[in-house]
C-alpha cells in the first residue's frame, strides 16, 4: 500500500455489512448453494483458480503469479483486474458474492473490508485443512484479517504510518507525544512554517489518525465483537483530547484539516514542516534532488503518551471465496504469496510485507533505511476497527473528530456522540 488515498481512504459500504440472507442463492454451475454448505464443500479442490485485485497494485503481483504458474501447469492462477477507485473493486466482488458465484476464487481485500465480507460469510475460514502458519507474520496483519476470533483471510503486504522528523532541526526523534510538542518551539525559533503535519481532512486519513491517537493512549473505538463501543472510555477520549489540543495549540498544523497523503508530503518535502506523520512512500519523495529536507530526513514510530504510539494498519489481505470449486489451491497460492522471496519482491517494490524476517535482511535495510523504523511501527500498530459495519463507523469517527477539532464541541460531547452513532449502526 503506498498511500491510504489509492488503498483504505474507502471504507466497507452498507450493503456489505447487512447480513445477507445466502441461502438459495444461485451458484456458478447452474444450481444453488447457501453459504453455510458451501463452506463445508471443495475443501480439497484443485484446479485452475482465479485471483481478483484492483489494477493500481496489479503490477506487483503478476510476477508472483508467473512464479506460480511456472510451477504449477495443473493448477494455473489467471489474474482478474478490478477496477481502480476502492468503491468500484468493492462493488464488483460484492455482486458476484452476492449471487453465489465463484468467478473470484482469491480476492485481494483492503484491511477494512475483511470483517464485512466474513459477516456476510464470503469468506472461506482458513482452518483445519486451509489453515495458514501465522506465526512468521506481523501480528498486526494477522488481527486486520481475524473477525471474532477466526482467521477469515491471509495477509498480503501491510503498511503503518510512520513519525518522518527533520535532522538539522532535531537530531533525534521525539521519545513521547510531550516530547514532540514540547519541541515545536524548535520550528518556531528556526523559522519553519509547521511543527507538524497530517492528515486532518474530512475523509479515510482523519479515521486512521483518530484512530491512531485513541489506540496510542490506550483505547479502543469498538470492542472485540466488532460493534460494542469502546470511545467514550477514559483511554480513548484521552487519545482524542490530546489530538484536539494539539491542534487547537498550533502544534498540529492548523492547514492540516484540508491535508491528505499528497498535502502532507508537499509540506514536509518543501521544507515547510518540522514533523509529519505519513505512510512509507513518502521517504522516496524526500529523497529526490527536488526535496528541499534531502539528506536530512529521518524516520521513527509515531509517538505516544509514554514512548512509540500505535500506528494503523493498511494493506490487502487475501480472502478465499466460499464458493470457490478449488480451496486447496486457492489456500495453496495465498500461502505462496507470503513466502520469503515474494515478500523481498513486495519490500522492493514499496509494497510494505507482512513477513517478519524479511525487515531484519540487511541488504534491504541498506537499501531501505526506514524498514527497521517500519517494523518497529507494524509490531505496535493496531488496525482501525475491525466490524462489519466499518462504513458508518467511519463516518461516525470523522464527522464527530472533526467537530471537536473545530471547537464545536467537547471531546466529551465527541465520543458520546460517536457512541451514539456506533449505535446505531450495530443495530
Amino acid at each position: 500500500m503506498r498511500s491510504m488515498k489509492t488503498r483504505s481512504r474507502v471504507a466497507v459500504a452498507a450493503s456489505a455489512v447487512a447480513l445477507l440472507a445466502l441461502a438459495g442463492c444461485s451458484s456458478d454451475d447452474g444450481g444453488s448453494a447457501s453459504a453455510s454448505d458451501a463452506v463445508k464443500q471443495n475443501l480439497d479442490g484443485r484446479g485452475a483458480i482465479s485471483f481478483a485485485m484492483g489494477k493500481n497494485d496489479t503490477d506487483k503481483l503478476q510476477p508472483v503469479i508467473e512464479k506460480w504458474n511456472a510451477a504449477h501447469p495443473n493448477e494455473q492462477v489467471s489474474l482478474k483486474e478490478l477496477p481502480g477507485e476502492a468503491d468500484d473493486q468493492r462493488n464488483k466482488l460484492e455482486q458476484s458474492l452476492q449471487a453465489g458465484n465463484a468467478d473470484y476464487d482469491v480476492m485481494a481485500l483492503d484491511v477494512v473490508w475483511t470483517a464485512g465480507f466474513a459477516a456476510n460469510s464470503w469468506l472461506q475460514p482458513l482452518e483445519g485443512e486451509l489453515a495458514i502458519d501465522t506465526a512468521p507474520l506481523l501480528p498486526a496483519t494477522v488481527e486486520s484479517a481475524t473477525y471474532r476470533g477466526t482467521l477469515y483471510a491471509a495477509p498480503q503486504n501491510t503498511n503503518a504510518q510512520l513519525l518522518y522528523y527533520r535532522t538539522d532541526l532535531m537530531p533525534t526523534a521525539p521519545a513521547d507525544w510531550k516530547a514532540l510538542t514540547d519541541s515545536c518551539q524548535i520550528a518556531k525559533d528556526k523559522g519553519v512554517q509547521d511543527c507538524l503535519v497530517t492528515q486532518l481532512k474530512q475523509y479515510e486519513g482523519l479515521t486512521a489518525n483518530t484512530t491512531q491517537f485513541i489506540n496510542s493512549w490506550g483505547g479502543s473505538v469498538v470492542g472485540a465483537d466488532g460493534s460494542t463501543p469502546e470511545v467514550n472510555s477514559p483511554q480513548s477520549k484521552a487519545g482524542m483530547q490530546a489530538m484536539v489540543d494539539a491542534y487547537q495549540a498550533g502544534q498540529i498544523a492548523k492547514r492540516s484539516t484540508g491535508f491528505t497523503e499528497e498535502e502532507t508530503a508537499l509540506a514536509f518535502v518543501g521544507g515547510e514542516s518540522m514533523y509529519a506523520y505519513n505512510w512509507p512512500y513518502m521517504w522516496d519523495n524526500a529523497q529526490k534532488d527536488s526535496s528541499k529536507v534531502k539528506g536530512n530526513v529521518a524516520v521513527a514510530p509515531i509517538v505516544g503518551p509514554t514512548g512509540a504510539g500505535a500506528s494503523t494498519v493498511g494493506g490487502y489481505n487475501n480472502g478465499i471465496n466460499v464458493f470457490s470449486k478449488n480451496k486447496a489451491t486457492a489456500r495453496d497460492f495465498i500461502a505462496f504469496i507470503q513466502n520469503d522471496e515474494n515478500q523481498m519482491s513486495f519490500a522492493d517494490a514499496a509494497f510494505p510485507p507482512v513477513l517478519k524476517s524479511v525487515y531484519d535482511d540487511a541488504a534491504l535495510q541498506a537499501k531501505y533505511p526506514y524498514l527497521p523504523a517500519l517494523k518497529a511501527a507494524l509490531e505496535s500498530a493496531k488496525p482501525r476497527p475491525v466490524t462489519p459495519y466499518y462504513t458508518a463507523i467511519s463516518k461516525a469517527i470523522q464527522d464527530n473528530a472533526s467537530a471537536a477539532l473545530n471547537g464545536k464541541v467537547t471531546v466529551d460531547q465527541a465520543a458520546t456522540d460517536m457512541t451514539a452513532a456506533i449505535n446505531n449502526a450495530a443495530k
